[in-house]
This record gives C-alpha cells, structure tokens and sequence, in this order.
C-alpha cells in the first residue's frame, strides 16, 4: 500500500529550522503551517471537531526527548481559527474539556452568550477580525465538550482493533493509541490530523535506542493503514510519515557495538506515503551507493 520516496532533500541542517521548513515551507518560522492551509483552503468536515488536530506521542524511549513547540502548528498570518487543537498525551485530551464541579451545561451555554455579547461590542469598536476568531472558538469548544469524550473513548472499540494496532493503543499518550485516534478522528471528518513522535535525533546510542522507536512505531503503522482500508477510508486519505531530514549512513562518535551514532544528513533522505491516490509498491527516487548524493528524481520537499 505504501510509496517510498527515497530522493527527499532540504537545505536545513538543523532541528528548527528544517521543521518549519517542512512545515512551513520556509526555514524562518511565522508562516501558515500545512495543516492551516488544508483547514482554510478546504474547510471543514465536521460541526463539533477542529479541522486541523495535532497529538505528540509519547515515546518509549526517553533518553534525549527535544522541546516540541506550537508554533509548528500555527496559522501564521492567516486568521488564529485556522491553528492546529493540540491534544494533549495524558489527563483530560483537552485543558478545560469538562465543566468545573457545580456548573451545569444551560449555565455554560448562558455564559457563552454573555460572552458572546461582549465580544459582538468589541469587535465592532475595535474591529479586530482576532475577536470573530475568538467567538468561533468559544463555540467550537462548547460543542466540543460533547464531541471529545465521545471521539476519545477507547473502551467502544473492539478486541480485534487491540489486536490490530497492538496492545499499547490502550495506553493514553502512547503512538499507537495516537494513530488509533487519528482513524477516530477522520471517520468522524476531522481534516488534517499531525502526530509527532519524538527521540529519532539519534547522535549517540543508535543501537540501544531504535529497536524501542521501530517497536512504537512498526505495528500501529501497520494498523492504521489496514484499519483505513478495510473501513474504505484509504482512498481519499494521505498518510505521509518521515522526518524533516534524514541521517548519515556512516559513524558518529566512537565505532563501537555499544555506542555510535549518525549526524544530521539533508542531501538525501526518505519518506513514504499510503493512500491518497499515491500507486502503492512504488519505489520512487535512488541515491549513490553511499547514500551521500542523489543521482535519479531528486524531491525537494516543497514539491
């Protein structure tokens, strides 16, 4: 089902600046990210959920777990509606998803419209196209508060989905229980879903480490994209997985079993993609023996 693309290249050779380039399209950060303009160019699918969500997964791994930062999934200077809803790995999906003890929904409802009200009166003094944002996210979030503990209640799915995508997709916050939720989501008709998934920046300990990350990594791959299909959902659905460079292929550190690395490597590097219309079994793109260079299809990652 999947499409290898193994002529990527970028001229970012560092974290930040080759995350927004990826994101973004440029290497300084402050544009609309991806997610924000599939939201504001195509709309969304669904009343009661965000367009555009993103999750960080919470890796097995935690030796050298780098800052993940919001802006990656900012809007830019497109209106502040069009940003990613972060749900967060562990405690309530949302901050402030429930209503505190003692207050019943009319209460919440009579709330809003006050609110409402007043936001009406500033926008038309102040005119801040900001506070129509805000209106439409109070609300947003007040249909949410109905919508999100139904999308994020795992216990209705059945043993065969736990047997799909592995037993970690029980556990909050962990890869699998993200990509779980991610089919949840577009069945549901959420637009663009990111999952992040950190401690691949492997400088050190290669070896100790990636058997932990192919492990979060391997089954609920293998879930999420067999579960979209059998549910018909594969063909108007892209997946595209990689990272926003890719690694040497020779040492880093000392040259022991125990302890080396691969450093940052742009020239040439690896993505797949699934669905979507993309020709599955299709190997696009061939680097040097050495994977130093590309030499057939080079893919930039704008394109």
């Amino acid at each position: 089902e999947m499409t290898f693309v193994r002529s990527m290249y970028t001229e970012a050779i560092n974290h930040e600046p080759a995350i927004s380039l990826m994101q973004t399209g440029n290497q300084v950060t402050g544009r609309p990210c991806l997610g924000a303009w599939a939201s504001y160019g195509l709309g969304s699918l669904n009343d009661n959920l965000p367009s555009f969500v993103v999750m960080v997964a919470r890796s097995t791994n935690q030796e050298q777990v780098q800052a993940i930062s919001a802006r990656l999934w900012s809007s830019g200077y497109l209106p502040g509606e069009y940003s990613a809803t972060s749900f967060r790995s562990s405690g309530d999906p949302i901050l402030f998803i429930n209503n505190p003890d003692g207050v019943p929904q009319e209460v919440r409802r009579t709330t809003l419209d006050g609110l409402n009200r007043l936001n009406e009166l500033n926008y038309k003094q102040v005119g801040d196209p900001e506070i129509h944002t805000r209106i439409q996210q109070y609300e947003l979030a007040f249909r949410m508060q109905s919508s999100v503990p139904e999308l994020t209640d795992l216990s209705t799915e059945p043993k065969s989905t736990f047997d799909l995508y592995g037993e970690e997709a029980k556990k909050s916050g962990t890869l699998a229980s993200s990509m779980l939720l991610a089919r949840r989501m577009v069945e549901r008709g959420v637009r663009f879903v990111q999952i992040y998934h950190n401690n691949w920046d492997t400088h050190a300990n290669a070896a100790g480490r990636l058997p932990d990350q192919c492990r979060d990594l391997d089954q609920p791959t293998y879930g999420l994209i067999t579960d979209l299909k059998q549910r018909g959902l594969l063909d108007d659905t892209l997946v595209i997985w990689g990272g926003e460079f890719g690694r040497t292929i020779y040492s880093q550190g000392g040259l022991s079993k125990e302890n080396y690395g691969r450093d940052h490597h742009p020239r040439c590097f690896t993505m797949w993609m699934a669905g979507g219309g993309f020709k599955g079994g299709t190997i696009y793109g061939e680097t040097d023996d050495f994977s130093y260079n590309i030499v057939r299809d080079p893919v930039h990652i704008r394109d």
